[in-house]
């Protein structure tokens, strides 16, 4: 497999996603997550123009690019331009709302002054290894590339002129296909369309249809027939006008943080986006949420992206009820994280959206930590003290693992318990991880405080939890004490993120305005806020991460950063700042709206992972804050 970086375009429902690069490029498709499976090694869709050779529809030197979606819709066009012979085609990508199905929509424009004889050809290549050998299969007018689970069936609303199941690599860029054989062991096949001649200003189209088949429900040979002329004989401007219908009507249902408040058109395009990718990366099953569509199956930059974190998903859920998707929220929690809670009360680094568990290099107590902080933060929101009770057991177990935890580090012990830090690079004992455990404990405190009075005359429960709450209390001040003693390194006149490299982090804001174990008047604070504005602040007004940083180049300002420092001057009432900060996000999203995980300086746009969870859920959260202080009315 090449390597596809970039998720320009993002579509799907509950079960198909689809992502395409800005030259509409279709680079991946999953069945039935988010995150797994993955099938497509290429999928590559071109024209032949009376006998020239392939010209693809993603790359061609004389090839002019637009891309949109149409408005408050996951449904994604593409405007292609060929100058040489004049060729204008317009690609309509979109998956229907409830069936396992990608819709791709060409039409075919003749803007030149003669004639045109159009073919249109696709090649397509399916994963394959030993364990999950991949075969082509020419049946029903179809393209059926199989395997032992699932079968990829691609086929039109036209006749197949020619199709190649073995051998397409030899011959695909002529644009002459053709073979004997109706099945073949290659995972390589090809088929082609006869569009006949094109009249000048004569526009003809083309729909292909790529159906995601479980063999396990439907028989490939004897049984997907009937799915497939099922499919075929679809009004696709019916399907295509029901999924724009249900798009619009869902973003409505979730926009009331800006329904009728005038807002920057750019702003508007970033929150709709989030709004309609949300969906697209949650597993509605499990309520798993993936950190994105993955960018890096080879792991050549990154350990792979398309897991769930439970860390990046606590602010992905405060953002659900931001947006008022709080049914989702409660599901992450009371079904997602249940499932994934490990006997000693801990949850493992990440995790498939469907709850199984990925792979992994270590754990991060910070994981453990969040689970506990947004549960909490979702009572604040909800005030349901139900919600507390009916996930109490798996709350009081995370909160025992981390006592242990904390305990361990308290006293000294000669085998200190080792975690991977917020950006799972350092292992050992650091200040993010420490503080996020404080506020789990603040939370857990708060809870308690909160449903005490429900348990009446249960009256050895009423006493478990006092004595919790005498512990929770000490062992806080003991986390405060500890780390603003060791963390504070007075020859650098700041916080430091841990003692080993004692580097300047970004991540220590979370101290002051999510876990609020530091006053953010203190003088330790401030000191270290001059710091990260010396240190971490680009040439750009974007943040970096830490100081040397060495991950992709390292010199990238991340928008989870930059918003961390716009959320910390709206704590501190420094509004300039803040809007600097957040409109350096706004600046530097995508053409659709998409937020990356980092940002190119130079280029001004994402330019790693783009449509990442959270950086989206940090938008979310910096907006309202700032709606809220009526920065941006």
């Amino acid at each position: 497999m090449g390597s596809k970086y970039f998720n320009d375009g993002i579509i799907g429902n509950d079960r198909v996603r689809a992502s395409f690069t800005e030259t509409g490029e279709l680079i991946r498709l999953y069945y039935d997550s988010s995150d797994y499976k993955q099938f497509l090694d290429f999928f590559h869709t071109g024209i032949k123009v009376n006998d020239s050779g392939i010209i693809y529809l993603h790359d061609d030197i004389n090839n002019e690019y637009s891309q949109n979606y149409i408005e408050g819709t996951n449904i994604l066009e593409t405007h292609i331009y060929n100058k040489y012979f004049k060729v204008k085609i317009s690609q309509t990508d979109f998956v229907p709302i409830d069936d396992n199905f990608l819709v791709r929509d060409y039409i075919i424009r003749n803007d030149n002054i003669i004639d045109l004889q159009i073919n249109f050809l696709l090649h397509s290549k399916i994963f394959t290894n030993c364990n999950n050998d991949t075969s082509g299969f020419y049946n029903f007018n179809s393209l059926i590339q199989y395997n032992h689970d699932f079968s990829i069936c691609t086929f039109s609303n036209h006749e197949i002129l020619s199709r190649q199941i073995n051998g397409v690599l030899q011959n695909f860029n002529t644009g002459i296909i053709g073979g004997k054989d109706y099945i073949g062991m290659s995972p390589n096949s090809a088929l082609s369309y006869d569009l006949k001649r094109l009249l000048p200003g004569e526009e003809k189209r083309i729909t292909l249809f790529i159906y995601i088949n479980d063999n396990e429900k439907i028989d490939v040979i004897n049984g997907i027939e009937s799915k497939i002329e099922e499919i075929r004989k679809l009004d696709v401007d019916k399907i295509k006008d029901d999924t724009r219908k249900y798009w619009i009507t869902y973003l409505n249902n979730h926009n009331k943080l800006i329904e009728n408040r005038k807002v920057d058109s750019r702003i508007k395009k970033i929150f709709d986006r989030t709004i309609l990718l949300y969906p697209l990366l949650t597993n509605q099953k499990t309520g798993g949420i993936s950190a994105g569509i993955e960018v890096d199956e080879n792991k050549r930059n990154c350990g792979r992206y398309s897991y769930c974190w439970t860390r990046d998903a606590a602010f992905v859920t405060e953002t659900f009820d931001i947006l008022q998707m709080t049914e989702q929220t409660e599901k992450f929690y009371s079904n997602f994280c249940r499932k994934t809670q490990s006997k000693n009360g801990m949850w493992e680094q990440r995790f498939y959206t469907d709850g199984r568990l990925a792979p992994c290099w270590g754990y991060q107590i910070d994981e453990t930590a969040s689970v506990v902080l947004g549960i909490y933060e979702h009572y604040e929101f909800c005030g349901n003290k139900e919600f507390i009770k009916d996930n109490l057991d798996m709350l009081e177990k995370a909160i025992n693992f981390l006592e242990e935890y904390i305990n361990n580090i308290l006293e000294n012990k000669n085998n200190l318990p080792l975690s991977y830090d917020i950006w799972e690079e350092f292992e050992g004992v650091s200040l993010y991880s420490l503080s996020s455990i404080y506020a789990a404990f603040s939370s857990m405190l708060s809870m308690y405080n909160e449903i005490r009075d429900t348990f009446g005359s249960d009256y050895l429960k009423v006493e478990k939890i006092n004595n919790k709450i005498t512990r929770l209390n000490d062992l806080k001040n003991h986390i405060k004490e500890y780390c603003s003693n060791l963390f504070y390194d007075e020859n650098r006149k700041s916080y430091v993120r841990n003692l080993n490299d004692r580097k300047i982090d970004i991540s220590f804001l979370a101290t002051i305005i999510q876990f609020k174990m530091f006053s953010i008047e203190d003088i330790k604070v401030k000191n270290t806020i001059e710091k990260i504005n010396l240190i971490l602040k680009t040439y750009t007004d974007g943040y970096i991460r830490y100081e040397d940083d060495g991950y992709m180049g390292g010199k990238n300002p991340w928008p989870i950063a930059t918003l961390w420092m716009a959320w910390y001057y709206l704590e501190e009432d420094n509004f300039e700042q803040a809007l600097k900060c957040f409109n350096f996000v706004v600046n530097s999203s995508s053409i659709h709206g998409f937020l990356g995980e980092q940002i190119n300086n130079d280029e001004m746009k994402p330019c790693w992972v783009i449509g990442l969870t959270w950086s989206h859920a940090m938008f979310i959260i910096t907006l309202k804050k700032l709606l809220e202080k009526g920065l941006l009315n």
